[in-house]
């Protein structure tokens, strides 16, 4: 098992460390909290004196929280239905930042702002992606990157949870026991919900396997469950919804008579639904990637998203089954 630690607190040189600490100490001191900070951060509680994780984005944060139990605080820096690959840093990003005891990232060139905002900052952190198998994009100007949504699949999240463990025990060793206990159950419920999948899989016609959506963010769960992707953009861009990719799109559906096709919440469907005006698929539903819900939604943990968008690809690409 490869282990993730605690990777090293950045060090500059004096001068350049002593600058950094200026700024931030200004910046803390001149920016009071404001009602904008509060309202994206509803769960954050001051009175909970538990050491505070730090997880980009609520995805993490829900997988973090399952394996830290009671012992640690965990909070999410963007928050529920906010774009996670564009995402700007507030004030208030950095003054919880420097509150925290470790900050968890995903990695593989997911959160584009992140080497920015943790720069300068004395807070270590893990890349909680670490000894995943990466998948490359295969084309535009992302082709030969690794894609970012590893944790879309259920196994490759259970690496995750292993990482986050053995992160936790580095830096709260006296309850090492409990976070590997923790992973170890929730590890469990994913490869449950992964098993599931592929059975009822089984059911379709071969032909009907192929998961087609608007972002390139699926490649990890269609290699586990054996689905052809397609997809209009490789990453987060609306803008590369161009008509020639849509006429591409289209001509796959028709081609293979893909029952239904699929779009993302943190995106507009608008070029998706342009595919079922112009072919005979219909839209099969919209499937959660970066984002979580909130609390009352219908994805307010991610075990929930894994088995909402199981359910929605299922269903989608049974239509017209008897």
């Amino acid at each position: 098992m490869v282990s993730a630690r605690i990777m090293p607190r950045r060090r500059t040189t004096a001068v350049v460390c002593a600058l950094l600490l200026a700024a931030l100490t200004a910046l803390l001191a001149a920016c009071a909290p404001t009602s904008h900070d509060h309202q994206q951060r509803p769960h954050s509680n001051e009175h909970d004196t538990r050491p505070l994780v730090l997880a980009t984005f609520s995805v993490i944060a829900d997988i973090a929280q399952q394996v830290a139990g009671e012992h640690l605080r965990v909070e999410a820096l963007v928050q529920p239905g906010t774009e996670i690959h564009g995402y700007e840093p507030t004030p208030g990003d950095l003054r919880r930042a420097a509150d925290a005891v470790l900050i968890l990232d995903n990695g593989m060139g997911l959160e584009a702002w992140f080497e920015q905002f943790v720069h300068g900052l004395d807070v270590p952190h893990v890349v909680v992606s670490e000894g995943v198998e990466a998948i490359d994009i295969a084309d535009d100007a992302y082709a030969g990157m690794p894609n970012p949504h590893a944790w879309m699949s259920a196994l490759n999240a259970q690496r995750y949870a292993q990482n986050m463990a053995e992160a936790f025990t580095d830096l709260d060793p006296s309850n090492a026991a409990a976070y590997e206990r923790n992973a170890s159950y929730y590890s469990g419920q994913l490869q449950r919900v992964h098993e599931k999948l592929i059975a009822e899989l089984q059911s379709l016609p071969r032909e009907h396997r192929a998961l087609v959506t608007c972002e390139g963010a699926f490649s990890y769960l269609a290699r586990d469950a054996g689905l052809e992707e397609v997809y209009i953009w490789p990453v987060n861009a609306e803008q590369q919804a161009t008509p020639r990719r849509i006429a591409a799109v289209i001509d796959f559906v028709d081609e293979h008579r893909v029952p239904a096709v699929f779009c993302e919440s943190t995106v507009s469907d608008a070029p998706m639904q342009r595919v079922v005006e112009s072919s005979d698929s219909a839209f099969g539903g919209v499937l959660y990637v970066d984002s979580l819900s909130e609390p009352g939604g219908p994805v307010p943990t991610y075990l929930d998203l894994l088995r909402h968008n199981a359910s929605t690809i299922i269903s989608g690409l049974a239509r017209g089954q008897s």
